[in-house]
């Protein structure tokens, strides 16, 4: 059975290539909905915004237009009153002439019809008065209407171009949107490409080993190539295999430009039955320290440490979920990861 799983894993496996891609394709599928998150958060602020200055605009205008129809419903008392008062001038002004006339025919009344001209004269002149105080208040509540009107316009307009800014704001937010997307997306096809070769790499050097195995976008190397059961100080023969690791790994930072945000991520898995020990209280533990130990490692290689991440998972990613050796076995593991920071 071993000779027969030994002529499998020699022969051409295509699933890990097919695997990565579709990861790179998941990864920008995640990216792209990240943007769009995001796009959508400022989008959501500046409409909160817009709606806010919209509504504010709206109980303006609705107070100048209240205001404009109690100033119209004035001037259309004060047009009434204007109305009276000439009706009543020209009454006066009737009974003015006729008592002028009776006051040149009878020579007899025409001290008595002196005096009523006199009174229809004095008020007449006080009706005219107040004609004219009405007249200047009608024009003052028109020029009051302009006033009101030319507002209105101006508010009108301070509408418009607010739509008018909102319009170009999104025309704006959305080209960003689309341009960063495709920034992002050329980032991603980069760093898939880089990793693709990394990894290309790392299998010519460490070969065919049924301790390593290529597990989608990571490599997964069995717990004991690098550490003995229970501890996380790594075994000279572990050294050696992250010595070539750090080679491959050197030559991956000088290839990766520098504006592209990477790091291989070292992940420490354990099985899961527990460990409790006065050094590993838990697999928590044990697992933080192995990848730790594992990173520091390859610090000390010459690895920039801004390029590596440490993390620990204990047993809660299990491979194999069976209850028996063979997946405690499997399960015991140190992953590596190329992936975006």
């Amino acid at each position: 059975m071993a000779l027969a799983r030994g002529r499998r894993e020699r022969g051409i496996d295509y699933w890990p290539g097919f695997v990565d891609a579709l990861s790179t394709l998941i990864l920008g599928i995640i990216f792209m909905l990240t943007v769009f998150a995001v796009v959508q958060f400022y989008l959501t602020q500046e409409m909160s915004g817009k709606d806010t200055a919209l509504s504010r605009l709206n109980a303006q205008i609705r107070q100048l237009t209240d205001l404009l129809q109690l100033e119209k419903t004035g001037k259309t008392s004060l047009e009434d009153t204007i109305a009276t008062l000439r009706s009543t001038l020209a009454t006066a002004e009737s009974e003015r002439d006729r008592f002028k006339g009776l006051y040149e025919g009878a020579g007899s009344g025409a001290a008595s019809a002196q005096g009523q001209a006199n009174e229809l004269a004095g008020k007449l002149d006080s009706e005219k008065q107040i004609s004219a105080r009405a007249l200047a208040q009608v024009e003052l509540l028109g020029q009051q209407i302009a006033a009101l009107r030319r507002q209105l316009a101006a508010l009108e307009a301070a509408l418009d171009a607010s739509e008018n800014r909102e319009k170009e704001s999104q025309g704006r937010i959305a080209d960003l949107g689309n341009r960063l997307n495709v920034a992002l997306a050329q980032r991603v096809q980069e760093l898939s490409r880089f990793r693709s070769d990394f990894f290309g790499r790392l299998r010519a050097i460490l070969g065919n080993r049924p301790d390593i195995r290529i597990v989608g976008d990571r490599f997964v190397f069995q717990s004991e190539v690098f550490f003995d059961a229970g501890q996380a100080v790594l075994k000279p023969e572990g050294r050696a295999e992250i010595d070539k690791i750090a080679t491959a790994l050197l030559d991956l930072e000088k290839r990766i430009p520098s504006d592209i945000a990477w790091v291989m991520r070292v992940d420490g898995h354990t099985d899961v039955r527990p460990i409790a020990s006065a050094q590993f209280p838990s697999n928590w533990e044990l697992s933080a320290a192995r990848a730790i130990a594992v990173v520091q490692y390859l610090i000390s290689k010459g690895v920039s440490p801004q390029h590596l991440v440490a993390a620990g998972f204990g047993e809660f990613q299990p491979l194999d979920p069976a209850p028996n050796e063979d997946a405690y076995r499997r399960n015991r593991r140190i992953e590596l990861k190329v992936t975006e920071r």
